[in-house]
């Protein structure tokens, strides 16, 4: 069975989700990435790419993924597509990652962005990178450089963030700054090693 020792991490769009990752593995912490996967996967499938949607998505041999995700962003078909295409095989390679994770007996992440709104994932415990809605639509500006209407359509396109944070089994504040984020991020790796002690 695969998942036995996992833990969800996700959060909502500029949450800090990536770089609470990075302090999880600086930390000694597994972690998995659904997105590092989807992009090799996306880059793997260039020809379906092309062959779907067009040439002018194609950048030499790899995927064009700013392009692309503009597109999709605003042909609510074209998303379904590229999903149904996509998501049986990102999961498939999460599975597959994370049974040779299992079998060290140990728990390690799986960073999935979406985990609460897709329910795809028959893992239990999760933790939320949370930041109040407001400083998440700022930092989004700030990050993306978008106007706040564009941005807030990002962000609504998700679950609330609070509604996460109800769901979450812990979480991780990432509302001040980052020395503040790493003094959390150690705290939940010291929290998990406590209660997996053997």
């Amino acid at each position: 069975m695969a998942y036995e020792y996992a833990i969800a991490l996700t959060g909502g769009i500029a949450t800090g989700k990536s770089t609470v990752a990075s302090l999880l593995a600086l930390n000694g912490m597994r972690v998995i990435d659904a997105d590092t996967i989807s992009h090799e996967i996306l880059d793997a499938s260039s020809a379906w790419v092309e062959e779907t949607f067009g040439s002018e998505y194609i950048n030499g041999a790899k995927v064009d993924r700013a392009k692309l995700g503009s597109y999709i962003f605003s042909h609510p078909q074209a998303k379904k597509t590229l999903e149904e295409f996509l998501h049986p095989k990102i999961k498939a390679e999460i599975e597959k990652r994370s049974e040779k994770q299992d079998s060290f007996k140990f728990p390690y992440l799986i960073d999935i962005p979406l985990f609460f709104e897709n329910s795809n994932y028959n893992i239990k415990e999760s933790v939320v990178v949370y930041t109040p809605a407001d400083i998440q639509l700022e930092r989004f500006m700030k990050r993306n450089g978008y106007a706040k209407e564009e941005s807030l359509k990002r962000i609504v396109s998700q679950m609330p963030i609070e509604e996460k944070k109800d769901k979450a089994t812990w979480l991780i504040d990432n509302s001040k700054n980052l020395k503040h984020l790493q003094n959390e991020v150690e705290q939940f790796v010291q929290t998990i090693k406590e209660i997996y002690k053997k």
